[in-house]
């Protein structure tokens, strides 16, 4: 009995082995089961070709991805067997379909899904029987659900007695209890955080005992209703879990091809440093649906987690490292990252972090080789971000900008709208200032802003002046009538009380195009500042239509190096400098004016990077 299969299916990223299976494999085999682990989406990408699988992945308008396993999940009660999603597909997706070869895209999804799918499927079905277990387990999140349901009818149709667990961030709550109600294929599944739940229940299934009274699991009663005992919190002793096991993923993608003509594995390691949030805990960002009941922050210690990166790295031969924590522990600038950058490792890691970073923090980033961070910029509008609830100001998401050009790191970040509160005025700062951040990195991408549920946008919408809520619409071609999407949905449509009209944001998004064009062309835009005591020169090649130098002495000088580092007050600065608020107010004026400062209410900030003078 005890033996148990773990399951990584479509449209979990190919780039990266699952960290939940790896840790599910540790849990499996401390409670003495024997584990294997199928990163079976590794498969799909590659009979749908590796580009097209990650567009896929990624896509983040109607449930396509869920879309396309809907009929073979739920056979003659896929509600839209006729294809009339595919007509809903923004034109943008389509033309990145083609940019990799696809002349036809409706086409090709279309074939996808009545010809290749079931293909697939049934090569998995036979991989998984083959090892020879009754337990299946499936990890779920985001647009996992339908490849999971119709592979575990599958195997339940072909192997009697077999047992199927699912978990994820998709069983998370209400929506793990639906799914547990209305998909026979569903046995058991984890609600939320699993470390506990899951060995308690296969000590369950190993004995005999009542699997479905674990707290944690829900299960079905043979009336059809579920059963559900809570589990007593979220898991603390981070510590103590196991080391991820990711071998089956590195033995699959040699066996398929995925490193062919590498110097190397540049694969990103999911490494876990941290649970929760410990910035939601106090304000929950407006639109964040992350950790659901989970919110508490908990770290594994500095050394638990040095140790951890640096096995897995050794054992994987990857010197690429994505941590998955939502947000990075600040005592790790003290602890773990002078450690990391005494190593001296080759590293490139990626971190989320908040974006009022100091530069002196930025700079230990660097130092301890995090390359590329997510610090959840989302507006350059300070009204915009206090309606998010961020607790920073836009002249901090700037200056943040700046470092990190400056330290080589890379950020994801993207522009969000359609807040409730928001005024026209906002985004016309916004178009006003772009011009003068050409020389920075731009967001990845813009748009209006989803419903996720557990988010405040959702859960506090009255307070929000928020209405007409209900599921985002494309869920209901993809899933049948007897599933209640009220409860199971992760995405919502909604209206706003007084919303804006989208031709308000129509320039914003026109100019951040036109940032990213620049970034890509052969003139990259620059404003630079070569420093020295009571003297700098200013190169400005932001614009390619006119470009400055500015040879600044004395005071001049003095004044902009006293705003290069981080905002600062007219008030500080004149502590700082000695010279008075007056002539130092009436120079930062002057600067503003021609752009080489961004001012915001008390606060001021130099937008040349600093540099130094070349050999």
């Amino acid at each position: 009995m005890a033996r148990i299969v773990i399951v990584n299916l479509p449209f979990a990223s190919a780039r990266r082995p699952s960290l939940q299976a790896g840790l599910l494999k540790g849990l499996a085999e401390r409670a003495g089961w024997t584990c294997h682990t199928l990163h079976l989406n590794l498969d799909f990408a590659v009979l749908v070709g590796r580009e097209r699988y990650e567009l896929l992945c990624q896509h983040r308008g109607v449930q396509l991805s869920d879309w396309l396993f809907s009929v073979a999940a739920f056979g003659a009660d896929a509600p839209d067997p006729q294809a009339c999603l595919l007509d809903e597909l923004a034109p943008a997706f389509l033309d990145e379909l083609q940019a990799l070869g696809i002349d036809d895209a409706c086409a090709w999804l279309l074939r996808l899904r009545d010809v290749l799918v079931p293909a697939y499927l049934q090569a998995c079905t036979a991989a998984v029987l083959a090892l020879d277990a009754p337990v299946v387990a499936f990890t779920s999140t985001f647009q996992q659900n339908t490849p999971a349901f119709a592979l575990a009818d599958r195997l339940k149709a072909a192997a009697d007695g077999l047992t199927t667990l699912f978990g994820g961030a998709n069983f998370d709550d209400v929506m793990g209890l639906e799914y547990v109600r209305s998909v026979p294929a569903v046995d058991y599944a984890a609600i939320g955080e699993a470390d506990i739940s899951f060995p308690l229940w296969l000590q369950a299934m190993a004995s005999g005992g009542d699997a479905g009274a674990v707290p944690g699991i829900a299960s079905r009663r043979p009336d059809g209703s579920v059963r559900h005992t809570p589990s007593q919190g979220p898991f603390e002793r981070l510590d103590e879990l196991p080391l991820p096991d990711y071998d089956e993923y590195f033995s699959r993608a040699e066996r398929l091809g995925f490193f062919d003509g590498q110097a190397g594995r540049a694969v990103d390691l999911p490494v876990e440093g941290a649970r929760g949030c410990w910035w939601g805990e106090k304000h929950h960002c407006v639109f964040c649906g992350l950790n659901a009941g989970s919110m508490r922050f908990r770290s594994k210690s500095p050394q638990r987690f040095l140790d951890e990166v640096s096995s897995l790295s050794r054992r994987y031969r990857s010197f690429h490292v994505e941590t998955v924590d939502n947000i990075i522990d600040m005592s790790y600038f003290q602890t773990v990252l002078p450690e990391m950058e005494r190593l001296g490792a080759s590293w490139n890691v990626f971190y989320e972090v908040k974006s009022n970073l100091k530069p002196e923090q930025i700079a230990a980033l660097a130092r301890a080789g995090i390359r590329r961070i997510q610090p959840g910029i989302e507006s350059l509008s300070s009204p915009v971000l206090k309606l998010m609830r961020k607790g920073v100001r836009a002249i901090h998401n700037v200056n943040l900008l700046r470092w990190c050009r400056h330290h080589g790191i890379r950020v994801s970040w993207n522009l969000l709208w359609g807040f409730p509160g928001e005024q026209e005025a906002h985004y016309a700062e916004q178009l006003a200032l772009l011009p003068r951040l050409r020389h920075l990195q731009p967001p990845d991408g813009c748009g209006r802003l989803w419903m996720e549920r557990f988010s405040p946008l959702y859960t506090q919408r009255e307070l929000l002046g928020v209405t007409d809520v209900r599921p985002t619409a494309s869920y209901a071609q993809v899933y049948p009538r007897s599933i209640d999407l009220s409860r199971s949905a992760y995405f919502f449509d909604y209206r706003v009380e007084g919303a804006l009209h989208d031709s308000v944001f129509e320039p914003l998004a026109e100019a951040v195009e036109h940032w990213r064009a620049a970034q890509r062309g052969p003139d990259v835009p620059r404003l630079h500042a070569l420093s020295a005591p009571g003297h700098l020169r200013l190169t400005d090649l932001r614009d390619p239509g006119r470009s400055g130098m500015y040879e600044l002495d004395g005071d001049l000088a003095t004044i902009y190096q006293a705003f290069m580092a981080q905002p600062t007050s007219i008030e500080a600065a004149a502590r700082a400098t000695g010279l008075a608020a007056a002539r130092i107010d009436e120079a930062v004026a002057a600067f503003d004016e021609q752009g080489l400062m961004m001012r915001e209410d008390t606060l001021a900030l130099a937008l040349a990077l600093p540099q130094r003078a070349a050999t």
